[in-house]
Formats: structure tokens, sequence, C-alpha cells
């Protein structure tokens, strides 16, 4: 039947309409691929490879603003307003996120060297951080100094002897367990000091100690010299690009040996200015009280070299030090206003958690203050939830922003 099918006037009819069928298919084939290539092109957009403001990743993507502003806090969980710049991976997740395919300039320019030593992303932070402030806002803050060394060199009994309390006296067996946040003032100054613990155990939150300073203290006690603990934290100033001042501590004790800790130091590279260095160094007895003013003043001397400047007229910005649970208060995050003003009645955003600001309780745990500026130790309650020490704190525009963004960030 095939035979007789194949050679009658119908068969050969049926085999021309079925090749000029199969010819409009692949003709269709063609023009579909046509069309993809094509649409594949009009998806694909050429990023700079460099920060973009959020107005101008909008403009390139043919957006508009106000859909990245609302991608990128219910999308990504990041807060940003229009003039904020984006880094280049949350451009490139934000390009994604919307259906086109990044181009980049210079793809063969990165590498993965380059990736690990990149800064945290807007992503990671929950933040987009306009790092533009005008000059004629900026003020002079205080410094935020880090006390960082080997457990029992005494970092807390220094900072016990310029505040003139007794810290070590609640703390279990003498060891700074957590972070704390202090003020104290010095020849009319006031310098922001952040104790942070030496023990191996506490090493991660020793280098979020690092990470929130200007300047870090290095206690090394007289007669016992450069100890591990002590390597790292000089590791952990340097990842943060913190100066250092040394404090030879313990000059009191009759086995001092400051000559043989300097010549330590200068083995981790680490040179005081009495071996020719820069590194500014102390020689100091907190239990007698003795060399203090001199350290102080090396830290403010520091402290100008640095310029440090911030803008108190904006909403605020800061880290926080730790957080935990009060009878009474619910949750009290130890927070240390970086930028702009704190005030009772702001609403916040806090890793994962978000609030409004229902008190603000001093330094000392009692006084209460209606507003926190620039280098600021805080404590903040009307937390829902417990943030973690380290995450970005910022002011958001009202109520349902900021539980978006925190909504956001917990998916």
């Amino acid at each position: 039947m095939s035979l007789r099918l194949g050679t009658g006037k119908r068969g050969r009819q049926a085999a021309v309409r079925q090749r000029r069928g199969s010819l409009k298919r692949r003709d269709r084939r063609g023009e579909k691929a046509l069309k993809e290539e094509r649409a594949l092109e009009r998806r694909t957009i050429v990023l700079p490879g460099t920060p973009m403001s959020v107005g101008s990743l909008a403009e390139t993507m043919g957006e508009t603003p106000v859909s990245v502003i609302k991608y990128l806090m219910t999308g990504l969980g990041v807060m940003a307003a229009v003039s904020q710049t984006l880094d280049v991976p949350t451009c490139e997740a934000v390009c994604e996120g919307f259906g086109r395919v990044v181009a980049g300039e210079d793809d063969d320019d990165y590498d993965d060297e380059d990736d690990e030593d990149m800064d945290d992303t807007a992503m990671e932070m929950g933040v987009a951080l306009d790092m533009y402030e005008d000059p004629d806002d900026l003020l002079p803050r205080p410094p935020v100094v880090t006390i960082m060394g080997h457990v029992d060199h005494g970092k807390t009994s220094l900072l016990d002897a310029v505040r003139n309390t007794r810290i070590t006296a609640g703390e279990a067996g003498g060891i700074t367990q957590h972070i704390a946040a202090y003020q104290a003032e010095h020849a009319g100054q006031t310098i922001t000091f952040i104790d942070t613990p030496g023990h191996e155990a506490f090493a991660d939150m020793r280098e979020r100690g690092a990470g929130t300073a200007d300047v870090v203290i290095l206690v090394v006690a007289a007669d016992d010299g450069v100890k591990k603990q002590t390597a790292d934290s000089i590791a952990c100033a340097r990842q943060a690009g913190v100066p250092l001042v040394v404090a030879v501590n313990k000059m009191d004790l009759t086995t001092a040996d400051p000559d043989r800790v300097l010549a330590d130091l200068a083995g981790y590279e680490v040179l005081a200015e009495d071996l020719g260095g820069e590194v500014l160094c102390s020689k100091i007895s907190a239990k007698e009280g003795t060399g203090l003013d001199d350290l102080l003043d090396k830290v403010m001397l520091q402290a100008e070299l640095l310029n440090l400047r911030a803008n108190p007229d904006r909403d605020a910005l800061g880290t926080v030090i730790e957080a935990r649970v009060e009878k009474g208060l619910g949750t009290v995050a130890t927070t240390l206003v970086t930028r702009g003003t704190l005030r009772v009645g702001d609403y916040f955003v806090a890793g994962e958690a978000s609030g409004k600001v229902r008190a603000l309780i001093g330094f000392d745990g009692k006084t209460r203050i209606k507003e926190a500026g620039p280098s600021t130790p805080v404590g903040v309650v009307g937390i829902s939830g417990v943030p973690e020490a380290g995450d970005v704190f910022v002011v958001a525009e009202d109520e349902q922003t900021a539980r978006e963004l925190a909504d956001s960030r917990t998916r």
C-alpha cells in the first residue's frame, strides 16, 4: 500500500505538501531563533563595572527609580534613596531581578583575588551607604577607641582607671566576656571607649570591636610580653585599617621589662617611636594610675591626625555593639552611632529586627537621654527581636518601611 500511495497522483501531492510543510517549519524555527537573539540583545545591558547611583541604574535599565527602590527593599532587603550609590554586585543583582542580562565593559579585569578583597556589599549590610557628605555639614566628633590585648594584661583595669569605676569586680573571674562601650572626658574632650574580650574564645567579638574603632589601644603587660591574643589583636587592627597606640602596662611591677615588649612588637612590624618607628607608645600602670594622661594625650594626637568628622544633621546610622534582653525593658541593643543623630521616636532597622526607639539609655545604664549624636554609645529600647553584634543600625522613614525591610532580610 505504501508503494501504491507513493506512485499515485494523491501520493505525489501528499509528498509535496509534506516537503513544503517541513520547509515552512524550518523557516519558522529560524525566525524564532532570530527573535530570541534580538530579545536577548534588547535585555542585555552594559554596566560600567563601577558603583552606580540608584537613579543612574534605573536610567540604564529603562525603569523608573521608584520601581528600582521598591525591588531593592522587597527583593534584596536593601534600603536606598535615589541619590545613593550601589556597589557592583548589588547593581548586577538588581539587573537580574528585572530580567536583564549583564555585560560589563571590562569583564576580564576581575579575578577571584579582587573579589575576596572587596568590602561588604549593600546586600550583606542591608543598606546602601551614601558616603558623600557636604564638607560644610561636617563637624568634629569624638574618637572611638578600642582597647585590645591578651587576657589579664590589664585592659579592663585601664578602662577602670580612666573612668574611676570598678568594672572588673562584676566580671566572671575578672575577665571581660562581652563588648561594652563607655565615654570619658580628657582635657575637655570626649573619648568613646569600647572594651573587647581578650580570651581566644571571644576572637569574633574582638574582630567586631576593631571594626568599629578609629584608634586601637594595644595593651601589653610589661612582665609578660607579646602573647597569642596580642598578635591576634594586631592582625585585627591591621585588617580594619585602624592605627595602633601601644600601652605598656604593669610598669609598677619589679619584673617589668618594657624594652623586651617593644622588641617583641618590632617582630610583628609594630615599631614604636622609641625605636625610631611611627607607633605611639606610653608606659603606664593601670593599678597605680600613672601614665594615663600621657596615653590619652597620644590618643587625642592620633585622632587629630585622622581629622574625625561627621554630619549630625541627618538620619542616624550606627553599629550594634551587643544586644541583650533585660527584665522590664525587653531587648536593649548597645549601639554606637557613627553618623547623624538618633532620637526617641525614630523608626529603625537593625539586621533582621526593626522597631521604634522607645527610650535611649546612656552608657552608665541608668540615665535616660532624648538623642545621641555621632560617636555616642547608647542603649536602644524598642526592638522587636534580638539583632546580632555588628549589624548595621539605620533609621527608616516610617514603621511600614522598617517592617518590610526587616521581613525581606529575614526571607
